[in-house]
This record gives structure tokens, C-alpha cells and sequence, in this order.
């Protein structure tokens, strides 16, 4: 089974994608609300999966992705993606998904290998 930790400040956000998740047999391990949290969390946790708001409230999601290994995280966010096109271009995330398309079909997709 596949570990994740979700990291997002909206609860809601994180009480959906966790319904999600679980429906789809992965194991949430976790949740943080903010960068320091995430960090903290997935070093304790050590998740196969991190999937990550863009925009938290101390660091950004892309920030937190380089500092606990980008290979593993899924990014998302509400806003329009074409207002962090660069740092999505230069990101070493598995990807990024939108939060109204995030389904666990479209993560296994980006964590596919190859």
C-alpha cells in the first residue's frame, strides 16, 4: 500500500483528498498544515507519496518539494497554473495537478514509472 502525507492549510481540502485517497487504497500517514510541518512530518513518516499545496501559509509548495525530495511529490493548487508557469517548468515535482481534477487516477498517472 502506498503512503501519502497531505500537506494543505484548508482542512476541508485535506478531509476531501483524504476520502479520496483511502477510497483508492493508498494510506494517509499524515497531514500538515504549513512547509515546517510538511518537513517535519514526511522525515518522520518517510511517505511514498506527498501530495502538496502550492501555496502554503511559510514557504511555498515548491520550496518545501526541493527540501524533502521532489521525486515524491505531487503538487496542487486552485489557482490558475499559468501564475507559477516558471516555477512549474522548473520544478522536479512528479507534477502538478489542478484541485478540481485531482482524482487517484490522475496521481498514479504522474507516479507511474517511466
Amino acid at each position: 500500500m502506498k503512503s501519502v502525507v497531505i500537506v494543505d492549510d484548508h482542512a476541508a481540502f485535506r478531509r476531501q483528498a483524504r476520502r479520496m485517497l483511502v477510497s483508492a487504497g493508498y494510506d494517509v500517514v499524515g497531514e500538515a498544515v504549513d512547509g515546517r510541518s510538511a518537513i517535519a512530518d514526511v522525515g518522520r513518516l518517510n511517505p511514498s507519496l506527498v501530495l502538496m499545496d502550492v501555496g502554503l501559509p511559510d514557504m511555498t509548495g515548491f520550496q518545501v518539494a526541493e527540501l524533502i525530495d521532489p521525486s515524491r511529490v505531487v503538487l496542487t493548487s486552485a489557482r490558475d497554473p499559468r501564475s507559477f508557469a516558471t516555477q512549474l517548468a522548473a520544478s522536479r515535482a512528479l507534477g502538478f495537478l489542478p484541485k478540481d481534477e485531482l482524482s487517484a487516477a490522475a496521481i498514479e498517472k504522474l507516479a507511474r514509472p517511466g
